[in-house]
């Protein structure tokens, strides 16, 4: 194995990790947050109770994201540092999961307590997914192959995560807590194994590397699909997860299996995507996948049972995994090398942004006029991002065969 592929499974192994951990609290959310004091006593079952706990739980995470994505990313590039700052960021990440299973069971804390823990692991744990990627970035190989590692990886983890936290939530609703926070602590060992090819420090600011994303408007094309399509995801993590259970009965380790349809081709098909998108460019991956993905989002509400769901979200899962290895290879296209750091810090910041859109706009859509409503808006926002940017991408688009080699190792 060369050196280049070496990193390449480190890395990726480092994001399975972090994404593996994060995943594995989904399916038992709404039985988290009551076991965390969320809901006020009495009110354990009641589905707005904790559609409003679950949404402050996963927001309070990704507000973390939001806040700190930018600032790993801008400070790796200040200082030509990226692998010691993902090992910090596991490690501190690892110690917020246990934090979260432990303090509230030792100490009286108000669920406002929890929110500040989770934030803070949010924080930490932001740092080592982003600059997993930022690194693979960094790769030579071809940026719709990095890329299609690393969404492989987002993919794996989710995959596996829905599953096991699912069993795990079966178990007890604090041990994929316990499980999270060994499983990232083991993500900061395993990053110490990966060689920083980080580019010469710029030896600007961080807050000056960050102002230099203003001169580079093109990034806001990759930007704003990665909002969108991260919308989608965070929709499915709270809503998608209280639809499922209330609409077909399932418990804990169903909803599981069912968002690992999803997951698993999202995982599996990934890489071979984005190597695709190395020879035929990024149009047609984001936009055509863009465009097919918002109609299935739309296709699972209509899904009569559990079943024919799973395979409503199995489509979804497919052409996810055509658009999201080509839209971070379209950022990776358009950064400087020395201000990957944070071109990808920003993508993280709008996929955050997204993600907590999807919590809290899906919850509020789905308590105010409900689920059918919520789906509708979820997909229609997918495909109008499509049509609207679609002369936009046309002329961003990085022609097949240049840059980097994409037939290497």
């Amino acid at each position: 194995m060369t050196p280049n592929s070496r990193d390449r499974a480190v890395l990726s192994g480092v994001v399975f990790t972090v994404l593996f951990a994060q995943v594995l609290l989904y399916p038992g959310i709404p039985d988290l947050v009551v076991a965390l004091g969320g809901t006020p006593a009495g009110w354990g079952s009641d589905v707005g109770a904790i559609l409003d706990a679950g949404k402050w739980f996963l927001t309070a995470e990704f507000l973390g994201f939001v806040l700190c994505a930018g600032l790993w990313g801008a400070f790796s590039d200040a200082t030509g540092s990226r692998t010691p700052l993902i090992v910090t960021g596991a490690v501190v990440g690892a110690g917020g999961y246990l934090a979260l299973a432990v303090v509230p069971t030792v100490a009286s804390l108000p669920y406002s307590g929890v929110l500040a823990i989770r934030f803070l692991q949010g924080a930490a744990t932001i740092g080592a997914f982003s600059l997993a990627i930022t690194t693979l970035m960094d790769l030579s190989g071809g940026g719709g192959r990095n890329m299609g590692a690393a969404g492989l990886a987002i993919g794996a983890g989710t995959a596996v995560g829905s599953p096991v936290g699912g069993v795990l939530s079966g178990i007890g609703p604090l041990v994929p807590l316990y499980a999270a926070a060994l499983v990232l602590g083991a993500a900061g060992v395993l990053a110490m194994l990966a060689t920083d090819r980080a580019p010469s420090p710029t030896h600007n600011s961080p807050v000056a590397v960050v102002l230099g994303l203003w001169g580079q408007p093109s990034l806001s094309v990759p930007f704003a699909f990665g909002f969108v399509d991260r919308l989608t995801a965070g929709f499915f993590a709270l809503v998608g997860t209280v639809y499922f259970q209330s609409a077909f009965d399932l418990d804990a380790g169903g909803t599981g299996l069912l968002l690992g349809a999803f997951f698993a081709p999202f995982a599996l098909l990934q890489y071979p995507f984005g190597r695709l998108s190395d020879q035929i460019g990024r149009v047609i991956p984001v936009a055509a996948g863009s465009l097919l993905y918002g109609f299935a989002v739309i296709a699972v509400f209509y899904a009569p049972n559990a079943p024919a769901a799973g395979g409503a979200m199995l489509v979804v899962g497919v052409v996810g995994a055509l658009v999201a290895p080509a839209t971070m290879a379209l950022v990776s296209d358009l950064a400087a090398p020395d201000e990957r750091g944070v071109a990808m810090g920003g993508f993280n910041v709008f996929g955050s942004l997204g993600f907590l859109t999807g919590i809290v706009g899906g919850a509020t859509v789905a308590t105010a006029v409900g689920f059918q409503a919520a789906f509708f808006a979820v997909g229609f926002a997918e495909i109008a991002l499509a049509i609207v940017l679609f002369p936009v991408l046309l002329q961003l688009d990085v022609p097949a065969g240049l840059g980097e080699s994409i037939g290497g190792e």
